[in-house]
């Protein structure tokens, strides 16, 4: 699931954006940003999707098999254990990801190589021989072999990643999240009745989350000239040009927060914003950020600016 760190750099990735394009719609942005947020979900029911299909490959192979000019025993008698594996079987037949699969209009066998692929890779592994072999057709064994299909052989293929890649703009940064809501429909899946088991949501309070980032987003743009004249104020002896612009968009984003947002604590802004910049911007970025942000916070206190409830209070 996307949390706020992963929210932040949402509204970062677009506001920065939003910078190097003359066409600037705060509108059309929004849009953007929200579209970027989905594309995580989206890429998430594509791989579920694709594992789908990984098993439901096992009557694809077994009607070659028997089409065979010579035909093994083997060959016109093969182990379907894959087909009626009870974790797939289940997310099948579960309403929620019918519905994003005809809203995505994923449809992997429009190039049955991918799948095909990731099925030969499988089956000559020891795992799948032992998978196979064991009687045990519980709901938890059957997750056993999608985890191993997922992690092993999926995440490793280089045909896969690329697939991705081309469709999925943002892969590198959105991967891990889209890995961890994976595991955590394995997880979650317990119970055989398709109606029973819920798929990860895209955040944990998505009305909550989306309101945070929509307002992040835009505060931040509306009041760019005045952000703009606090960063000025204290980087007098810098050229404007000598500083970067994500470091700019970081220091914006981060008084943004500061002003507009009562329930998150001072010390959880500062820090986000400086771990942000660790990754995303210069090496000597986290410093000159940390004390410029440093100076306006001096500012905004003496002045009373900054307005904190709850377990967010100023003083924390």
């Amino acid at each position: 699931m996307l949390n706020r760190r992963h929210l932040r750099i949402k509204a970062l990735q677009n506001i920065f954006a939003w910078h190097m394009t003359d066409k600037r719609d705060l509108a059309s942005s929004k849009k953007a940003l929200m579209q970027s947020i989905d594309n995580v979900y989206e890429m998430y029911i594509w791989m579920l999707s694709l594992l789908v299909e990984v098993t439901e490959y096992t009557g694809i192979d077994a009607i070659e098999r028997a089409n065979k000019h010579l035909p093994t025993a083997e060959d016109l008698s093969p182990n379907m254990k894959l087909l009626n594996n009870k974790f797939t079987v289940t997310l099948k037949a579960n309403p929620d990801f019918n519905a994003a699969v005809h809203k995505y209009k994923i449809n992997w066998m429009a190039d049955p190589e991918f799948v095909k692929g990731i099925f030969n890779t499988l089956k000559v592994t020891p795992e799948y021989a032992a998978y196979l072999a064991d009687e045990d057709n519980s709901l938890e064994e059957s997750k056993t072999i999608i985890k191993y299909i997922f992690r092993k052989i999926i995440l490793k293929s280089h045909n896969i990643i690329q697939a991705f890649e081309d469709k999925f703009i943002n892969w590198s940064v959105d991967k891990e999240v889209m890995q961890g809501m994976v595991a955590k429909t394995l997880k979650n899946f317990t119970s055989e009745d398709p109606f029973a088991n819920k798929l990860t949501p895209i955040s944990q309070d998505w009305e909550e989350d989306s309101k945070f980032v929509e307002d992040l987003f835009a505060y931040t743009l509306k009041n760019d000239k005045d952000y703009q004249v606090m960063i000025g104020e204290r980087t007098k002896n810098w050229e404007s040009e000598r500083i970067a612009l994500m470091d700019t968009i970081l220091m914006k984003m981060a008084i943004c927060e500061l002003l507009n947002f009562p329930s998150i604590p001072v010390k959880v802004t500062i820090n986000e914003y400086l771990d942000l910049s660790k990754d995303y911007s210069t090496p000597k970025s986290n410093s000159f950020i940390n004390g410029i942000l440093d100076k306006i916070m001096g500012d905004l206190k003496r002045t009373n600016s900054i307005t904190k409830i709850g377990r967010g209070l100023i003083e924390e």
